[in-house]
C-alpha cells in the first residue's frame, strides 16, 4: 500500500473542473495554539490519520463530530483518540451551532481542520471565515459521501443531500441541472432549470452523487 493506511486510500478523487469548484487536500499537522477539528461521517478516518502524523496535537485539540449524510457514524473511533475535548452533535445544524460557540473562545494562532462531506466542509468554512478567520488557517480534506447541497438559482431555495442530476427543487419544483459552480457565500453548488427552453423535456435522473 506504499505506506498509506486503509483510510488514506479512501480519499475522494474529484476530476478537474471549473475554477469555483472546491479543491481539497490532505490534513497535515501545523504548529498552533489550538487544533480545532470539525468532521462528519468518514471524516473520522482523516482525523485519525492527522493524529497519527502528530499525536502531540491531541493535548490542544477540540474535535466536533457528527454522523455523515449517509448515516456513517464513527464517533467511538473519534472519542477513542483522546483529544483534550471532543463533542458529538446530533446533526450538522447542531454541530454548526456548537462550532459558532467554540469559535468565540478560539485563540489567535489556532489551526482549523475540516473533513468529511462537502456539505460540512462548505458550511463550516463559510461560518469560520464570516467571523474573520483567515482561509489560510483552514485545511480541508474530503472523505465519504459526495451528495451535494444545491441552491436553485431561480427561487434561491437550498436542497440538501442531492444525489441525482437533474433533480427537482424541493422549494419551487423546477427540474434543475447541477452545476459544478460553487458559491462560498452560500456554501452550495448551483442548480439551473434544465427545461427552460423546452418545457417538459427533462432527461432521466442519474445518480451522480452518493
Amino acid at each position: 500500500m506504499n505506506g498509506q493506511s486503509a483510510d488514506e486510500m479512501t480519499k475522494t478523487e474529484f476530476p478537474p473542473s471549473i475554477k469555483s469548484r472546491p479543491v481539497y487536500g490532505v490534513l497535515e499537522p501545523r504548529p498552533g495554539a489550538m487544533h480545532l477539528i470539525v468532521a462528519d461521517g468518514e471524516g473520522a478516518g482523516a482525523v485519525a490519520d492527522l493524529v497519527a502524523r502528530d499525536p502531540g496535537l491531541l493535548a490542544k485539540a477540540h474535535i466536533l463530530y457528527t454522523a455523515g449524510p449517509n448515516g456513517t457514524d464513527e464517533w467511538e473511533r473519534v472519542k477513542a483518540l483522546g483529544a483534550r475535548q471532543a463533542q458529538k452533535a446530533a446533526s450538522l445544524p447542531t454541530l454548526l451551532f456548537r462550532l459558532a460557540r467554540v469559535l468565540q473562545d478560539t485563540p489567535m494562532g489556532a489551526q482549523i481542520y475540516l473533513t468529511g462531506s462537502e456539505g460540512l466542509i462548505g458550511q463550516a468554512e463559510r461560518d469560520i471565515c464570516a467571523l474573520g478567520y483567515p482561509r489560510l488557517d483552514i485545511q480541508t480534506e474530503h472523505r465519504g459521501s459526495t451528495v451535494r447541497r444545491v441552491q436553485c438559482v431561480h427561487c434561491k431555495g437550498v436542497t440538501e443531500n442531492v444525489r441525482t442530476d437533474p433533480f427537482q427543487c424541493s422549494h419551487c419544483g423546477l427540474s434543475l441541472f447541477v452545476r459544478d459552480h460553487f458559491s462560498r457565500r452560500i456554501a452550495a453548488f448551483q442548480g439551473v432549470n434544465i427545461d427552460a427552453e423546452d418545457p417538459g423535456l427533462v432527461p432521466a435522473a442519474v445518480e451522480r452523487f452518493k
